[in-house]
């Protein structure tokens, strides 16, 4: 397509690729039920493709009613146990067990901060931290900063939130703008901090 803006490349392997990419990616979010979404999300996508996570997004918001903590941290047994039957989502028994659990804990992290909107962005100092990255390859799987996110998450109690799973959580919801510099949305999405 010519005319089209220059994308971080590894959004084009789909138009909901593209979508997300265009309208989502690195946008930084403080609505806690987003962040919960994208939490329990980036767990989910642990081991396989964001893209798989994007197709069954619909599922999931079905699933996990519509990303509400407070009802997912009241899933019990029988109903964990209708999930794992759920095609809609990743059928995995631990990371839908991680799922209620990171919901109990995140209430009890909105508890003590007032919101884990306002528990998150501590570890970037308040404010996105900008990158320049020129290539793909420079942009790192995993940071400080997201290495102490989830050293945090995980003496609260969360489950996979291991520190390359906090850094692609950290760029989902614009803690981080990893968009490439020759990419239209590291500007639009830098005018937004």
């Amino acid at each position: 397509m010519s005319g089209s803006p220059v994308r971080c490349s590894w959004c084009l392997g789909s138009e909901e690729y593209v979508r997300y990419h265009d309208e989502e990616w690195g946008v930084p979010v403080h609505d806690d039920r987003v962040l919960f979404e994208f939490l329990i999300l980036e767990g989910a996508q642990a081991g396989l493709s964001w893209s798989t996570i994007l197709r069954k997004r619909t599922g999931y918001r079905q699933a996990f009613a519509g990303f509400d903590p407070r009802r997912v941290a009241r899933f019990d047994a029988a109903r964990r146990r209708r999930l794992l039957a759920d095609a809609g989502i990743v059928r995995n028994r631990a990371k839908i067990e991680a799922a209620v659990t990171n919901a109990r804990a995140f209430l009890a992290v909105q508890d003590e901060f007032g919101s884990f909107d306002a528990y998150l962005w501590r570890f970037v100092g308040g404010h996105p931290i900008r990158n320049r990255w020129r290539t793909s390859a420079q942009v790192p799987a995993r940071t400080d900063e997201s290495a102490a996110l989830s050293k945090d998450l995980v003496g609260r109690g969360f489950g996979f939130v291991g520190p390359t799973t906090c850094h692609a959580f950290m760029q989902a919801v614009g803690l981080v703008n990893d968009h490439l510099t020759d990419c239209f949305r590291h500007a639009e999405v830098g005018a937004l901090e």
